[in-house]
């Protein structure tokens, strides 16, 4: 089996992007899409934003402001838009991020999200809003994701999010879709000696 880091209690500060429509050629440019590889993507996350055309460090830029880090992203409605690059999600992971939260998901990037080990919580665009007054009040505040009983906590506060079943168990277990079906080889085999 592959050793993929579960997923199932996450509790740690959060990086804010308030922007909507952020699409996949901004999580990761199209000209480092040459490697097929998922190492090394996490360096060139959000890249033009990151830097200038110079190369140098854009010093206002979220992920260069050290008062903000965890691995929790929250990121403004519409993430992931744009074209279908898996890269996207190799990006966000490789960089640290293991939960990305918004208000709304493009479909493929969402699967892309949950076949890599990220699990992609959609909240309400008000819930959201709330989300990042309370970080940009208070950097440091501490989020608590319970994947078993699908909860966001913050201040005390409970907020429950979906997630597919099936998705939830691979993320829990930190299986692929090939070690779910290596965990199933006994019943696999006794359903076949049964024939």
């Amino acid at each position: 089996m592959s050793k993929i880091k579960k997923i199932k209690i996450i509790n740690s500060t959060a990086v804010p992007i308030p922007i909507e429509n952020i699409d996949t050629d901004q999580i990761i440019p199209a000209r480092f899409l040459k490697a097929t590889s998922k190492l090394n993507f996490g360096k060139n996350l959000f890249r033009d934003w990151r830097y200038n055309n110079k190369g140098e460090i854009n010093k206002n830029f979220v992920l260069n402001n050290s008062i903000y880090s965890g691995n929790i992203l929250i990121a403004g409605s519409n993430f992931g838009c744009g074209s279908s690059r898996e890269h996207a999600a190799w990006a966000i992971k490789d960089y640290g991020f293991d939960i990305v939260i918004s208000s709304f998901f493009a479909d493929i990037f969402k699967m892309n999200a949950l076949n890599n080990n990220i699990l992609p919580i959609q909240l309400n665009d008000k819930i959201l809003k709330h989300l990042f007054e309370l970080i940009y009040k208070n950097p440091s505040i501490r989020f608590k994701i319970d994947l078993p009983s699908q909860t966001v906590e913050i201040n005390k506060e409970l907020i429950h999010f979906e997630v597919d079943n099936y998705k939830k168990m691979c993320l829990i277990n930190g299986y692929d879709d090939i070690d779910y079906l290596i965990s199933k080889k006994k019943l696999i085999k006794n359903f076949i000696n049964q024939r």
